[in-house]
């Protein structure tokens, strides 16, 4: 199992360690404020394999019984393109990069989110996935910083 305490860059893109990010809300010591820091921490939980918490803050309108978090991708990068909310509902368009196999991808989705009895919740959102193709001179998708031609593509 994954030693969730180690200081590591979280998986949400936030640009601040899993202790000060996500690690609170998958440890309930804190509840996301916000549509947009549920989303990243769904995201983080994705990349974790942390299927209780991905199940706990679904809505139960819409929650699935189970989740096989398997055969998922790696998930690399996660972007948010918008994200709004009202008093008691939000949207979050987000961009979800991933590598599987030999290739890369992207998941978008528009999710819906709830707000009930002092928790935001996931509602529903309708993914598109489609594949990513990179240009050699582009910084590659797996994060690293560096040019896809000098690092993935080899």
């Amino acid at each position: 199992m994954l030693n969730t305490t180690l200081n590591f860059l979280c998986s949400c893109c936030s640009n601040q360690y899993y202790i000060d990010c996500c690690q609170p809300y998958h440890q309930k010591k804190a509840i996301a404020s916000t549509p947009e820091i549920l989303m990243r921490s769904r995201y983080t939980a994705f990349v974790l394999k942390l299927d209780d918490y991905l199940l706990a803050t679904h809505h139960p309108s819409t929650r699935p019984v189970t989740l096989d978090l398997n055969n998922d991708p790696y998930w690399s990068s996660l972007r948010i393109i918008e994200s709004n909310q009202k008093l008691t509902t939000g949207k979050v368009h987000f961009q979800a990069i991933y590598k599987l196999n030999l290739g890369w991808g992207y998941l978008e989705e528009k999710s819906q989110f709830i707000f009930e009895d002092g928790h935001w919740y996931y509602l529903s959102g309708k993914p598109k996935e489609s594949i990513l193709k990179p240009a050699r001179n582009e910084t590659c998708p797996c994060g690293s910083g560096i040019k896809f031609k000098h690092c993935c593509l080899l």
